[in-house]
């Protein structure tokens, strides 16, 4: 180290007294919650054009948008990004439990809405896996295929009528259920951003998202699996739903379709691969090459050319039919059936794109208000429900496709959105003959990126163990739980070693780095030394009514005695030399108390070397230890050394003791109480220690 890179540092020592006295200090100016009131409703014409723009960010960005530099990125982004997702929202609607053409609708009409109210640029706006499977749970518990079962026209090998499913009815169900939802996920969204709450999204931290959406990849793949194999199952929801699912697999994996099974293994290989190949060389190729794209015409001509449909059996998506549904109103009846999934639903499908657009934000220098995303996404998905679309949020996939081949703006999700509009009014009837199985398999190859957040376990192990138990517990609770169950378990999890982790401080002894004002904690390094006589406690975190009796013992852990014990015990041993002192039994001399041989002897000697100011009158002085009587004799003992009563007194081998205080955040009542209790012992005349408290 460069011995002339130091610093010195000359000032005052101050109390707070002297402080404010050489410092004058100023008076806050508070406001009345009136006159919050009247300026946070006071409005002037230079403010409308701002509301104006906060309200519609596309104000902010198109006036400036720069056509010749931006416009071919977005033309190329959009066009890419579109192709993706239409695929993905037909390829989604299998896990909200709709027909796919719904997809498509979810995929088109929240694009249209977040293009004018949104404040990201990036954002490719449609639907993800985990929402739609938190969705879909919903739909298939409200209306399994059990509700819609009727007596059909053949009969069955013991000569009854075979049971069918009334797949037009379960299908309006169906779909009246998710647009329902959809319209009061957008409620809650937007109801949280008029009030200004995007912060509630702080509580989900990196790591319950990360075991959160770990978990539900694993569940998405589950659901998937019946449609690769093409195997009947049950509806299942709530706690281990999971492997009930993968047992009704298992049990009717003899009636497995091989057609589809070999079109899904090949689809996942072939996708996943030509993934990593665009990953890899992602700086040389000018776009990504759409594989979901080429994988889906692929299928869809194979399908049609050799009718495995009717040929093998295959399960093929079969009907898709152009152009739009009027739209309709939700039904409120259905409200109150899915409350609790449909909060947790927009809370974690807001948490998503709010997560993602921050990235993007971060990267490109550029601003994303929280409660103007929670506006966008609310309406949106208000305007999605009514036209028969379901939840919406975004995808790192997408988003990470639309920003890595040039997309500026959002101008780049109107062109996606443009290219979803022309598959649902001209090109949709032609993948009519598409494999579900690939469907699901495009599905089960894009959550690759999801089940590697499992290599965040060991690097979270290394650098915090409780955030990696909040990981490791969210992924179980939603694994046996379920995912909106075993959400709250982790938040509620979360915020309990939050206040285990206050209630239960780091607490540390200080020492001095050799010839530097630096201290660190004695227990990190080597060379640290301890000044003699001085105790330096330092507590990092707030101390309030939960954790001062920890503090309390953590303090008498560091100073190595009860300072309160022993000044009980030096009251006591006071008390009984001034009662031998009375009686003549010792006398108080320069080199200390000394015995006296015979007793009942006048203490004549005692009268002639005492200090008549050592002689207190008046009132009794009350004292933690009892009560001592007037005109006593003030004696200056040596406790260190023997005493000539049987009292027993703990060692104290310190006279100072510094708190560094400069981490604690804040202290409440009884907080402070205590440790005025602390500082009173310090200042009884029998206590020689001093206490010292640093303040941030």
């Amino acid at each position: 180290m460069d011995s002339q890179n130091q610093y010195c540092v000359s000032r005052p020592i101050y109390s707070t007294r002297a402080f404010e006295h050489v410092n004058e200090k100023q008076v806050r100016e508070t406001k009345t919650i009136k006159e919050r009131l009247r300026n946070s409703v006071k409005c002037s014409p230079k403010l409308i054009p701002q509301i104006i723009k906060k309200f519609f960010p596309i104000l902010n960005w198109l006036p400036i948008y720069q056509l010749k530099q931006w416009l071919p990125g977005d033309i190329v982004a959009g066009v890419t990004t579109g192709m993706v997702c239409a695929l993905q929202g037909l390829a989604y609607s299998l896990l909200v439990g709709v027909p796919p053409v719904y997809g498509l609708y979810a995929a088109f009409f929240p694009i249209l809405t977040y293009f004018i109210l949104g404040t990201s640029r990036h954002l490719s706006v449609g639907p993800f896996p985990v929402t739609c499977l938190m969705q879909g749970a919903v739909v298939l518990s409200l209306a399994p295929d059990e509700l819609f079962l009727y007596h059909g026209n053949t009969t069955g090998v013991n000569g009854t009528a075979t049971l069918v499913v009334n797949t037009t009815a379960r299908d309006a169900t169906r779909i009246s259920i998710a647009t329902s939802m959809t319209v009061l996920i957008g409620l809650f969204q937007f109801g949280m951003g008029v009030v200004q709450v995007g912060f509630l999204v702080r509580y989900l931290s990196d790591p319950l998202v990360g075991g959160f959406t770990t978990a539900a990849a694993l569940q998405v793949v589950v659901s998937q699996l019946k449609l690769i194999f093409n195997v009947p199952t049950n509806n299942y929801n709530g706690i281990l739903s999971l492997f009930y699912t993968i047992g009704d697999i298992f049990k009717n994996i003899k009636q497995t379709n091989m057609v589809d099974l070999i079109a899904a293994v090949l689809t996942i290989i072939v996708v996943m691969l030509v993934k990593e190949f665009n990953t890899k060389f992602q700086k040389k190729l000018p776009v990504p090459i759409p594989i979901e794209v080429i994988v889906t015409i692929i299928d869809s001509g194979v399908s049609y050319a050799m009718d495995l449909s009717t040929n093998y059996g295959a399960g093929i998506v079969r009907t898709i039919p152009r152009g739009f549904i009027p739209p309709r109103s939700p039904d409120v009846s259905l409200f109150s059936s899915f409350g609790g999934p449909s909060f947790s639903t927009g809370v974690v499908s807001y948490a998503i794109a709010i997560s993602v657009a921050k990235v993007y934000a971060a990267k490109h220098e550029l601003i994303v208000d929280g409660n103007q995303e929670l506006i966008a996404f609310g309406i949106s998905n208000i305007f999605c429900g009514c036209f028969s679309g379901f939840v919406a949020t975004t995808a790192l996939s997408r988003t990470a496709i639309q920003e890595s081949t040039g997309g500026k703006t959002q101008v780049a999700g109107i062109i996606s959105a443009l290219m979803v509009l022309i598959v649902i009014v001209a090109v949709g009837p032609l993948l009519q003959p598409l494999q579900k199985s690939v469907l699901g398999a495009i599905i089960v190859a894009n959550l690759k990126g999801m089940f590697m957040q499992v290599h965040d376990v060991p690097i979270l192990w290394r650098k915090n163990k409780t955030d990696c138990c909040i990981w490791v517990l969210t992924c179980l609770a939603c694994i046996f739980l379920g995912l909106d169950v075993g959400l709250l378990t982790g938040v509620i999890f979360e915020l309990g070693t939050v206040v285990i982790r206050t209630q239960f401080p780091t607490c540390s002894t200080l020492g001095n780095v050799p010839s530097t004002e630096i201290y660190k904690n004695m227990k990190d390094y080597k060379n640290i030394i301890e000044c003699p006589g001085v105790k330096v406690f330092k507590c990092a975190a707030p101390i309030y009514f939960a954790n001062i009796e920890y503090l309390r013992d953590q303090i008498k852990h560091t100073v190595g005695f009860n300072a309160v014990r022993v000044f009980k015990k030096r009251n006591k041993a006071l008390k009984k030399i001034h009662q031998l002192i009375k009686k003549g039994k010792l006398k108080v001399t320069e080199n200390g108390l000394v015995p006296v041989a015979p007793l009942g002897v006048d203490n004549e000697a005692f009268e002639r070397e005492r200090d008549p100011e050592q002689v207190e009158g008046g009132a009794q002085q009350e004292v933690n230890g009892g009560a001592r009587p007037a005109a006593e004799v003030e004696v200056q003992v040596d406790w260190s050394s023997t005493l000539p009563v049987s009292v027993r007194i703990p060692k104290v081998n310190i006279h100072s003791l510094v708190m560094d205080f400069t981490a604690v955040s804040f202290l409440d009542v009884m907080a402070a109480k205590s440790l005025k209790l602390v500082e009173s012992l310090k200042l009884e005349k029998h206590s020689e220690w001093f206490l010292t408290v640093f303040y941030s």
